[in-house]
């Protein structure tokens, strides 16, 4: 099936399901699980609470050890295996606030599965960096902001080490923004001619499924070394 049907099917199945009530706003109170029906109403869906309800490890039923929050924060302190949410998401928005140390390197991926040994090789990589002290920062497409290998990302947006940023993705069908401190770094046509071309020349090009699903689960990498922290992770449904 071409990437285009994929993207209409898609669109009619989120248009037609069911509303129900969720949580709307980022708060101090304990956020309530990020459901399916929740996040269809378009309405803001707290990813992170204290017992991480809304996750669970890459092809694991539960949360793998490593991963903790504390005062709000979800932070891992060495490798662990990488987190991914229970549900899928197709149309989407997608806000966090994240800080690594120096020399930090992890990343954020969108619409992908668990059909091979890692999400990096079904999920295009939302690339999170310390640029002035990882070797991947010498690169502006694997610096960060910078979807992972296919797209760059400007230079002199991203905050010093221990520093929080903050960062967005949008995805309506094919089409994909990454944001970051307010700034939109990345824009690209998920399955366009100019896409597919750099999916060739990638190391994405051995691995068919790389991102070419219209709707997957988000994850969150955990299996570099050393600290990542994130806050205020949130979501919506686009119509």
């Amino acid at each position: 099936m071409k990437l285009n049907t994929l993207f209409a099917l898609a669109a009619v199945t989120g248009a037609t399901m069911a509303c129900a009530s969720g949580s709307a706003t980022m708060s101090s109170q304990s956020p309530s699980p990020a459901t399916s029906a929740s996040a269809a109403t378009g309405e803001w869906v707290n990813l992170i609470d204290p017992k991480l309800t809304a996750w669970r490890g890459y092809k694991e039923q539960t949360v793998p050890a490593g991963w903790q929050v504390v005062n709000g924060d979800l932070n891992k302190k060495l490798s662990v295996n990488d987190l991914i949410t229970k549900n899928e998401y197709g149309d989407f928005e997608l806000e966090w606030e994240w800080k690594l140390p120096p020399g930090g390197n992890a990343g954020v991926f969108y619409r992908g599965d668990e059909s091979d040994s890692k999400i990096y090789w079904t999920a295009p990589e939302y690339q999170l960096l310390d640029d002035a002290r990882h070797e991947d920062g010498k690169s502006r497409l694997t610096a960060a902001g910078s979807a992972y290998a296919l797209y760059p990302s400007p230079a002199g947006h991203v905050k010093n080490a221990g520093e929080w940023n903050s960062s967005r993705i949008v995805a309506r069908g094919p089409h994909i923004e990454h944001w970051l401190n307010g700034v939109k770094v990345v824009e690209y046509e998920q399955g366009s001619p100019d896409w597919a071309a750099k999916k060739k020349a990638s190391k994405f090009n051995d691995y068919p499924k790389y991102g070419t699903l219209s709707r997957g689960v988000i994850g969150i990498q955990g299996d570099h070394e050393g600290e990542l922290s994130i806050r205020r992770m949130r979501i919506r449904t686009l119509p």
